[in-house]
């Protein structure tokens, strides 16, 4: 490229003068890729300033709930009618009171194999034991600075963790999509070669 402009050596200063200018160019994008990402995984549900007009997830798990309660319904009086055809005397000949016979038998073995498998479930959670608790309590770690002794360290814990908890940065994940974004929005790079091949992928 230098060349091309009849450009055969660089001074010190002009390299220091390129280099500082490509960093702030860098970090200019990068602070507009943040805003962006994080824009874009923000949840409002906290603000005052905005009022929730709808709660899909809600409906859908009103929805959901009625049906279970309807697949319910609908497996007790089908449970309840097989115990009767199991309980029938009427004649053994008859097909379809067989059948039915057959399939009472079948859902009272399902019934006593899913009995057994939820109390040798219990059995091996009993023989475990209960959980343990971890060292350091989160409740101190969320609440700021509660619970801890005179050296900024909560008793029964380690420096270390607490410490690495506090002072870990929050990660924003920046996807192709944020970046396209943003470089639609820059005059430079609105009608850029770049953002062509961006979009084609």
């Amino acid at each position: 490229t230098g060349k091309r402009h009849d450009i055969m050596e660089l001074n010190s200063d002009v390299v220091n003068l390129i280099s500082h200018a490509t960093q702030e160019r860098l970090r200019g994008l990068l602070e507009k890729l943040t805003v962006i990402a994080q824009h874009r995984v923000s949840t409002h549900k906290g603000s005052d300033r905005y009022i929730v007009s709808s709660d899909t997830r809600a409906q859908l798990r009103f929805l959901e709930k009625l049906d279970h309660l309807e697949k319910q319904r609908k497996d007790e009086e089908e449970r309840e009618m097989l115990l009767r055809a199991a309980k029938s005397r009427s004649n053994k000949e008859d097909p379809e009171q067989l059948r039915l016979k057959q399939k009472a038998k079948e859902m009272q073995q399902l019934e006593l194999a899913q009995m057994q498998q939820k109390e040798a479930n219990l059995t091996a959670l009993a023989a475990i034991g209960p959980r343990k608790k971890r060292p350091l309590d989160s409740s101190n770690v969320g609440s700021g600075l509660e619970g801890l002794n005179g050296n900024g360290i909560a008793p029964g814990s380690s420096g270390f963790s607490l410490t690495k908890q506090l002072l870990c940065p929050r990660i924003t994940r920046v996807c192709l999509r944020d970046l396209i974004f943003c470089m639609e929005q820059e005059r430079e790079m609105k009608h850029s070669l770049t953002l062509y091949r961006a979009l084609l992928k």
